[in-house]
């Protein structure tokens, strides 16, 4: 994985830098604007784009929107201290893969690159909340697809099990791994969950999942998914 690092703080890009190195991926490179990783994302072929929300000059979402304007098509994923429903909102109308914080495990960050990299959402576990509010409209987002009125109803037992893990944050290969089943299998499922369910990605399907308490985690151990 090649991967583009923006972020107005040097000891941070240090350090993330070094993480994602010593786990085989390959960090194009690291630079402290805005306006450098427009024109990086333009000379340098990357997998992933890693954006900063809270940068002086450009900020992240407005590095976003320059980054689609200039035709990169690089999934990109916020890495920030901002838990800010206007932040979240606005990265995710924007374009962004991922919203993630930083203060999340180490051993977390590559699995959730990876997911995104393979066309997944991943939001922050911490930030379903405020992902819930905006699926239903609130801040002005737009409104969901209709849904059942017994959202679960028309599950089977495995495609409810698979919700649960999706609600934990699990990835598909996670998932794969504690169901011993194929990752095939279970995209097929969640493809499923998500036309059952009325809902457009898997991140909206973890909301509904978690605002009808489906999800084995508890506030006290939510981690990041890795979707």
């Amino acid at each position: 994985m090649r991967v583009l690092l923006i972020d107005d703080h040097a000891l941070v890009r240090k350090g993330i830098e070094e993480l994602l190195q010593s786990r085989g991926v390959q960090v194009v490179a690291s630079v402290g604007s805005g306006e450098e990783g427009v024109r990086r994302a333009r000379e340098l072929p990357a997998d992933l784009i890693l954006l900063d929300v809270k940068m002086p000059g450009m900020n992240g979402i407005e590095t976003l929107k320059s980054l689609r304007a200039s035709g990169v098509q690089a999934p990109v994923v916020m890495l920030t201290m901002s838990r800010e429903d206007a932040d979240l909102a606005a990265a995710l109308r924007a374009g962004a893969r991922g919203y993630l914080l930083k203060d999340m495990e180490p051993e977390e960050l590559l699995p959730a690159l990876q997911a995104a990299v393979q066309g997944d959402n991943v939001v922050a576990q911490e930030l379903v909340g405020s992902l819930a509010g905006l699926v239903r409209g609130d801040a002005g987002a737009a409104p969901p697809a209709p849904r059942p009125a017994v959202p679960f109803a028309e599950l089977t037992p495995r495609e409810r099990e698979i919700l649960e893990c999706i609600a934990d944050g699990s990835s598909n290969k996670m998932i794969a791994r504690t169901l011993d089943i194929t990752d095939g299998t279970v995209k097929l499922h969640v493809k499923a969950i998500l036309r059952k369910l009325g809902v457009r990605s898997r991140v909206e399907a973890a909301v509904v999942a978690v605002e009808h308490g489906l999800g084995r985690a508890r506030k006290a151990s939510l981690r990041p998914p890795a979707r």
